[in-house]
C-alpha cells in the first residue's frame, strides 16, 4: 500500500454532496460540534431548507459550546475547494456516483478523504477508472438517520489507506457519532446485511402464506417490546420498489432465491409501493409511519401575555419549535402585535402581519430570511389597517392577508408590490361601518389549483354572527373589490370563525372558531364539493353543514395543515400548540403556557 498523508482540518471544510433529508442531517452533525460545513445541491430550495434545518437543529446533535457554520452552494468545484472530507449523499444511482467521484478526483486536493454514504453499493464499484492514489482515499461512510440513530459504518474500497480508518473513527466520535468499521468489503456493510436477512425471511414467510403482514407486525412488536413498528411497516416506509432494488443487488452478487422479489413485484405491479402510495403497500394505506422529515413549526406570540401592560403592543415574538417538543427558539422579538405568518422555502422567506394598535391605521406586513435576518417592512405601516391571517401562494408568488378593521382582503407580491384589494366589505374611514364587526375580515386561505380563495368575517365576540365566504382569485371582467358578483356565502351564524386552511387533495376546508361553547373554541371542517351557498338568514348547523372535529381550546386562533404527515397544527391565545389527526383524533398539546399564540405555519426540513 502506497503512502498517504492524513489531511489537516485547520481552515478546511467538511463538504456534503446532497442537501436532502439525510444530507442535511450529516451536515448538522459536523457543524454542531464546531466544523465548518459546505452543502452542495443543485436545487435552490433544497439549499435554503438544508441550511435552515442546520441553523435550528444543532442542539439536537451536540451540546458543544463551539458551533460551526453551514453554507450551501450550487457549484461542485466551489463546494470542495477547501474540503478535507467530502461525503457523497446523492441519489442511489451507480452511474451518478461514478461520475461524481470522477469529478471529485479532478476538483479535490490530493489529501481530501472522499466518502460515499451508499450501503447498496461498495465504493469499489464507483472508482474503477480512478488513479490508485485517489482510490486510497475513498471509502464507504454510511449514516443512518441522525440524531436519533448515530451509527456510522465505514468500509474500504479495497485500496483505502489503513490510516484513514482510525482517523475517521476519532473524528466521528468527536462529533458524537457511533462509528463501526467493516473488516472487509461487504455489500450492505454490517447492519444492512443483517437487516436484509430479516426482510428476506419476512417476505418469504408472506410469500409462503404462513402469516399476514398485520400478524407479523403485531408479533414483532410484542417480542421486541418498545418497538413502535416492525419489519413490514419499515419496508413500507422505505418503499417496496426500493426494497426490491436492494434485494436484487444481493441476489445478483450471492445467487440468493428470487422468492422475496417475486412476491414484492405483485404489490409493485398494483402500484402498492408503501407509505408513499395512496394504495399502501404490504399494509393498508391507513397504517401510520413516522416521516423522516422534521416538521419545524413557526408561530407567533402576539405579546399580550407580557408582564407589563405597557409592552402589550411591542412584545410580540416569532418562535420556532417542533412537535418533538424541542426547546422553543425565539427567532425575532419586540414585534408589534404579530398575528398571521406563513413561509416560502423557495423564496427563503418568512412573512408575517403586524396589527399595530387595532384602533389605529398602522398595520404592516413584514418579511425576513429563515434565520431571522434582513427584516423588511414590505407593506408599510398605514397601507393596511389591522392585518390578520396571512397565506402564501407559492405557485404564483403572492401573499393573501385579511385586514380586520380595514374590512378587506388584500393580495400582493412577495416584495409587497402590486398591492391590490380583492374584497371590500366596508369603508374603514366610516366609523359606523368600522364598528360593525360582522364586516371584519380575519382569516384567509387560497386554493391555487381551483382558483378560489376563502375568508372569514368573524362577527362580534362570541356573537354567533360569523361567516365564511369564497370568491375567485381573478376578477371577472369590469369588476372590482367593491362590486364583484362572484362572492359566495358558504356558512353563516357561526360562533366566531377565525383562521382557515384548505386541503386541496381531499377538497376539504378547515377553520378555527374562538366562539362560545358548545360550538366554539373548536376546529371545524367541511367537504367543499358538498357545500352550497347559504340562503336567506339560515344558520349553518354543526353535524349537518360542517363537522366539529375537536373542542376544548382556549381562544382558538391559528391553524396549519401538515398534508404530508396528515396532521393539523393549531394554536390558542391561552398559550398552547396542538397537534391532531385530520379527523381530530390523537390530540396532543405542547409548549403550554409559553405565550399568547396566534398564527402558525410549518416547513419540512
Amino acid at each position: 500500500m502506497g503512502s498517504f498523508t492524513l489531511p489537516s482540518t485547520d481552515g478546511r471544510t467538511v463538504t456534503i454532496l446532497g442537501g436532502g433529508v439525510l444530507g442535511r442531517r450529516i451536515a448538522c452533525a459536523w457543524a454542531a460540534s464546531g466544523y465548518h460545513v459546505i452543502i452542495r445541491d443543485p436545487s435552490s430550495e433544497q439549499r435554503i431548507a438544508a441550511v435552515h434545518y442546520c441553523d435550528t437543529s444543532m442542539s439536537q446533535y451536540s451540546d458543544s459550546v463551539a458551533r460551526g457554520s453551514v453554507q450551501a452552494v450550487e457549484e461542485l468545484s466551489e463546494a470542495v475547494e477547501k474540503a478535507w472530507l467530502v461525503i457523497e449523499a446523492v441519489p442511489e444511482k451507480l452511474s451518478l456516483k461514478i461520475s461524481t467521484f470522477a469529478d471529485l478526483e479532478k476538483f479535490t486536493a490530493h489529501d481530501t478523504i472522499l466518502c460515499t454514504n451508499s450501503s447498496s453499493y461498495k465504493s469499489r464499484e464507483m472508482v474503477e477508472d480512478l488513479q490508485l492514489s485517489t482510490k486510497q482515499r475513498i471509502l464507504n461512510m454510511h449514516y443512518y438517520m441522525p440524531p436519533d440513530n448515530r451509527v456510522v459504518e465505514l468500509m474500504t474500497d479495497g485500496d483505502t489507506h489503513e490510516n484513514i480508518f482510525p482517523f475517521l473513527v476519532e473524528k466521528l466520535e468527536e462529533v458524537k457519532m457511533h462509528p463501526y468499521v467493516a473488516r472487509k468489503e461487504s455489500t450492505g456493510l454490517i447492519f444492512n446485511r443483517l437487516w436484509a436477512a430479516i426482510k428476506r425471511e419476512a417476505l418469504t414467510i408472506l410469500a409462503e402464506d404462513v402469516s399476514t403482514p398485520e400478524e407479523m407486525e403485531k408479533l414483532w412488536m410484542e417480542m421486541w417490546s418498545g418497538r413502535k413498528v416492525g419489519p413490514i411497516a419499515m419496508m413500507d416506509a422505505v418503499g417496496l420498489d426500493t426494497v426490491s432494488f436492494i434485494e436484487q443487488h444481493y441476489i445478483a452478487e450471492r445467487g440468493l432465491p428470487r422468492t422475496p422479489v417475486d412476491f414484492l413485484q405483485e404489490f409493485i405491479d398494483q402500484g402498492k409501493l408503501g407509505t408513499k402510495s395512496s394504495k399502501g403497500g404490504l399494509l393498508p394505506p391507513t397504517h401510520p409511519i413516522k416521516s423522516e422529515d422534521d416538521t419545524l413549526l413557526y408561530f407567533l406570540d402576539i405579546g399580550l401575555s407580557a408582564n407589563d401592560s405597557k409592552d402589550f403592543f411591542s412584545a410580540g415574538r416569532i418562535l420556532v419549535g417542533s412537535n418533538d417538543e424541542r426547546p422553543l427558539k425565539p427567532l425575532l422579538a419586540n414585534q408589534r402585535t404579530p398575528d398571521g405568518i406563513d413561509i416560502s422555502l423557495s423564496a427563503g422567506k418568512l412573512f408575517w402581519t403586524s396589527m399595530g394598535i387595532p384602533s389605529q391605521n398602522d398595520g404592516a406586513v413584514l418579511s425576513c430570511n429563515l434565520d431571522g435576518t434582513e427584516v423588511k417592512e414590505i407593506v408599510p405601516q398605514g397601507s393596511v389597517h389591522t392585518p390578520k391571517q396571512l397565506t402564501v401562494d407559492n405557485e404564483n408568488s403572492k401573499l393573501y392577508f385579511a385586514d380586520r378593521e380595514g374590512m378587506r382582503v388584500t393580495r400582493c407580491n412577495f416584495d409587497g408590490s402590486d398591492l391590490e384589494v380583492l374584497v371590500e366589505s366596508g369603508n374603514w374611514e366610516d366609523e359606523r361601518e368600522k364598528s360593525d364587526s360582522t364586516k371584519w375580515c380575519v382569516g384567509v386561505t387560497v386554493s391555487p389549483s381551483t382558483g378560489k380563495f376563502y375568508w372569514t368575517q368573524k362577527g362580534p365576540s362570541k356573537g354567533s354572527k360569523g361567516r365564511i365566504y369564497r370568491a375567485n382569485t381573478d376578477f371577472q371582467s369590469g369588476e372590482t373589490a367593491k362590486n364583484r358578483t362572484d362572492i359566495e356565502l358558504l356558512f353563516q351564524n357561526l360562533p366566531e370563525p377565525i383562521d382557515l386552511d384548505v386541503d386541496e387533495v381531499e377538497n376539504m376546508l378547515y377553520w378555527t372558531d374562538r366562539g362560545e361553547l358548545p360550538f366554539g373554541n373548536s376546529i371545524n371542517r367541511s367537504k367543499l364539493d358538498t357545500i352550497t351557498q347559504v340562503e336567506g338568514n339560515a344558520t349553518s348547523q354543526a353535524g349537518k353543514d360542517y363537522d366539529i372535529i375537536t373542542r376544548g381550546m382556549h381562544e382558538a386562533i391559528g391553524i396549519k395543515l401538515d398534508l404530508k404527515n396528515r396532521h393539523i397544527f393549531t394554536t390558542d391565545l391561552g398559550g398552547s400548540v396542538y397537534q391532531l389527526d385530520m379527523d381530530g383524533g390523537n390530540k396532543k398539546k405542547f409548549y403550554e403556557g409559553s405565550g399568547a399564540f396566534a398564527g402558525i405555519t410549518l416547513a419540512y426540513v
